[in-house]
């Protein structure tokens, strides 16, 4: 009996970023209603890429965006990287995408995924239904210009007199948020 396949870019993204995950010995378990019905085995494990060789970037999202969400950050990020729920990541995950949330819970997420790089991010797009507001949102919206990180004073007195004397002409946004460590 001959098995049946299906090409993977009939896929959408979020199944094949979980099939690409497996590792051996892995499944996939495929469920209707929490019922298992299939379940999926990689038949080699995945060629892990190298930190030179830039052939994918992991993307752990730590907040609940649906597959559509991540599909579209991932198409938007292109071909050089895959977006894949918190659960569904491996530890070696190059990029966490967090909330605003507590710095116990940043610490914590940091600890299962000790090579990513973290990456807290505020977001509200209506059109997928998603809204993860906090605190620099709620200023901004408020009615403050910009929003400035730096560590020392001299780091501020340069993004200071950068956000002064190259304050944009009227755009239509008041977002920048700048952390001049660039």
């Amino acid at each position: 009996m001959t098995p049946r396949r299906i090409d993977v870019s009939q896929l959408p993204a979020e199944a094949v970023a979980l099939i690409d995950a497996l590792g051996p010995d892995e499944h996939l378990v495929i469920t209707r209603d929490d019922v298992p019905i299939a379940a999926v085995a990689a038949l080699s494990a995945p060629e892990e890429a190298s930190e030179d060789d830039g052939e994918v970037t992991v993307v752990a999202t730590a907040m609940k965006l649906s597959s559509e969400a991540r599909a579209a950050l991932s198409a938007g990020l292109g071909p050089g990287y895959i977006v894949l729920d918190l659960h569904s990541a491996p530890d070696t995950a190059d990029v966490l995408l967090v909330p605003p949330a507590s710095p116990q819970l940043v610490e914590s997420l940091r600890e299962m995924y000790p090579k990513a790089r973290v990456v807290v991010t505020e977001i509200e797009d209506r059109e997928l239904g998603i809204s993860y507001r906090g605190p620099v949102r709620r200023l901004l919206d408020a009615g403050a210009e910009t929003y400035l990180t730096p560590t020392t004073i001299p780091r501020l007195a340069r993004q200071l007199d950068h956000t002064i004397t190259h304050r944009p002409q009227i755009t239509g946004t008041r977002l920048r948020i700048d952390s001049g460590e660039g």
